[in-house]
């Protein structure tokens, strides 16, 4: 990987996994709602991680790194699974996505490093 490719990767991946930790807290969150306030939490949690699947999109156009075409994939099923309010196997679908994502970071970091930038 070049370096100009590194830092963008990391960036990426950084932002993403960030993200998406934020992403699965809420879905814990959601689990513990009141049921009458499920359908409103679970609306704000979806539109919040279509956004999210728009940056991973964004990094994967941008990079072509298949962890971040993996993150989306595990990601659209979280959505799916959150959908059907499934939310145990959607919060391990995300646990997926953050580990894709912190592989991305982890290349990128370890180009960084061989170049004396980190």
């Amino acid at each position: 990987m070049d370096l100009k490719s590194a830092i963008r990767t990391y960036q990426f991946a950084e932002r993403a996994k960030s993200e998406l930790i934020i992403g699965s807290h809420m879905i814990t969150a959601l689990v513990q709602f009141p049921n009458q306030e499920k359908p409103g939490g679970k609306r704000m949690l979806l539109m919040m991680l279509e956004s999210i699947r728009t940056e991973l999109e964004f990094a994967h156009r941008d990079t072509r790194r298949r962890e971040f075409r993996n993150a989306i994939d595990q990601l659209n099923e979280a959505i799916s699974l959150i959908e059907s309010m499934e939310l145990g196997a959607a919060s391990e679908r995300m646990s997926r996505a953050i580990s894709a994502s912190t592989t991305a970071a982890q290349v990128a970091w370890d180009t960084l490093k061989e170049h004396g930038l980190l």
